[in-house]
């Protein structure tokens, strides 16, 4: 029995255009119509040191095809489960981008965001510096409550430095502003930090959770898990740099002693079953740091499952 594999074009993962794992593309941001949709920020104007993340959307969409082998979902056989069985998914390419000019490069990745959740679907958001991850929040004002699942390297809680609020050192502190957000979960900041103390001090005041990779290796994911508020709608933002440069040195800022793959997958499969999760953008992929691939594979094969759990989770 073929099963129908042997019909049509066989489609290899190196033929074709790569949009994000080869689902349809969605030109029309008014006519979107499905249960996931991925917009592109390829943003890199909020770096403090090594640019290059603007490339990021691009590489995460080439390695994504990795993953498109064309059969209906993805079967994990640990899980007993085959995800993102009949998830519908689009492709809506890239917010505008428009140079040296980060209000209206934001505002145009808030419009995309927008677009996303006014269509029922759940928005995933491919950075870009961490930067991006502020109009991705403005866009769900109106739509809260939410709480914030951070994976990083770095807490990014910084007010304001030399008149600069919107860079990639600023986003939780702007996201914990919002009336909205309920409270961040910080998980796998470690080392030498870009945030003082004071924000750190800040940070706990205004409900941030703040744990180390070595504090959730200590205690375990299921324990990391019990933190984070159960019910509630969760934005997940995922930055590169949360895993260790061994795996992931196509960052601007890599720092050693991050995550492996299967921890941050334990936690965000945990996070997926906890409460509904409603937005996820993953950042800092800068692939010209790494000219094996790697760290974009990563990157989408972290989103892939993700997504798919997250569905799953939702019963789709």
């Amino acid at each position: 029995m073929s099963h129908g594999y042997e019909t049509g074009r066989l489609n290899l993962p190196f033929v074709g255009i790569s949009t994000f794992g080869k689902s349809p593309y969605q030109q029309d941001w008014g006519a979107i119509d499905a249960d996931v949709a991925i917009l592109g920020a390829p943003f890199d104007f909020g770096t403090q040191w090594r640019a290059g993340a603007r490339f990021g959307p691009r590489a995460i969409r080439e390695a994504s095809t990795l993953f498109s082998f064309g059969h209906a979902g993805a079967y994990d056989h640990e899980d007993d489960v085959t995800y993102l069985e009949g998830v519908r998914m689009v492709d809506i390419g890239d917010a505008d981008i428009v140079h040296t000019d980060t209000a209206t490069s934001h505002a145009n990745i808030e419009a995309g965001v927008r677009a996303i959740l006014k269509a029922g679907a759940l928005p995933v958001v491919l950075g870009g510096d961490h930067s991006v991850n502020i109009p991705c929040i403005t866009a769900f004002e109106g739509r809260g409550p939410i709480h914030i699942v951070q994976i990083d390297a770095h807490l990014d809680f910084v007010d304001e430095r030399h008149g600069v609020r919107h860079g990639h050192g600023n986003p939780m502190r702007r996201a914990a502003e919002k009336p909205y957000v309920t409270g961040l979960s910080q998980f796998g900041i470690r080392n030498v930090s870009s945030t003082a103390k004071e924000g750190y001090e800040a940070a706990r005041t205004m409900g941030s959770d703040i744990l180390s990779v070595r504090q959730i290796r200590s205690m375990g994911v299921a324990a990391a898990l019990e933190r984070i508020p159960a019910g509630v709608d969760v934005y997940l933002t995922i930055d590169i740099d949360g895993f260790d440069p061994s795996i992931a040195p196509g960052t601007g800022t890599p720092s050693h002693g991050g995550f492996t793959y299967y921890e941050v997958l334990e936690l965000l499969a945990g996070v997926a079953r906890r409460g509904r999760v409603v937005g996820i953008d993953l950042v800092e992929v800068a692939p010209d740091y790494d000219h094996t691939g790697t760290t974009a594979i990563l990157a989408a094969q972290v989103l892939l499952n993700v997504i798919g759990r997250v569905m799953h989770a939702r019963g789709t």
